[in-house]
């Protein structure tokens, strides 16, 4: 009887963990690979002079075998500010990285830090994919 409560008490109150790894230029996460369920990578699209830089970083990335299915949010921030780059521009600018992503679920979110505009769509969006994510099933978090 212990046996049976105690696994029915484990399994409703266990939660699953996710960890998710916010990347960008400027030594922004980097580590901890093999443990995330999905990435978020970060584009100051104000910085048009670093865009090549951010596209060299995300593109190293993306290889990563350890990185493999996991899905990517790639935040274009600072949509703001009124010269900033467009989706369709960074799109372009990284075009070259898309065989590179493979089948993996990939979004390019315009949003603004500032404002919150658009982060919550794309969190929603990662949230979805990294729970559907069969390759990276969650971490098992017991409570008791």
């Amino acid at each position: 009887m212990y046996t049976l409560l105690s696994g029915l008490y484990k399994y409703v109150f266990q939660k699953d963990e996710y960890c998710i790894l916010i990347l960008g230029l400027d030594n922004a996460g980097k580590t901890y690979y093999a443990e995330c369920h999905g990435v978020i990578y970060v584009i100051d699209s104000t910085d048009e002079d670093r865009l090549s830089e951010s596209k060299q970083a995300f593109e190293k990335m993306v290889m990563s075998e350890a990185l493999d299915g996991v899905p990517i949010l790639v935040l274009a921030n600072k949509q703001d500010v009124e010269t900033c780059l467009s989706i369709p521009d960074i799109k372009t600018a990284f075009s070259d990285c898309t065989s590179k992503i493979g089948r993996r679920d990939c979004l390019t979110q315009a949003c603004s830090a500032l404002t919150g505009k658009g982060v919550r769509e794309g969190i929603e969006w990662m949230v979805k994919c990294v729970v559907r994510n069969v390759h990276r099933p969650p971490r098992q978090r017991d409570i008791t």
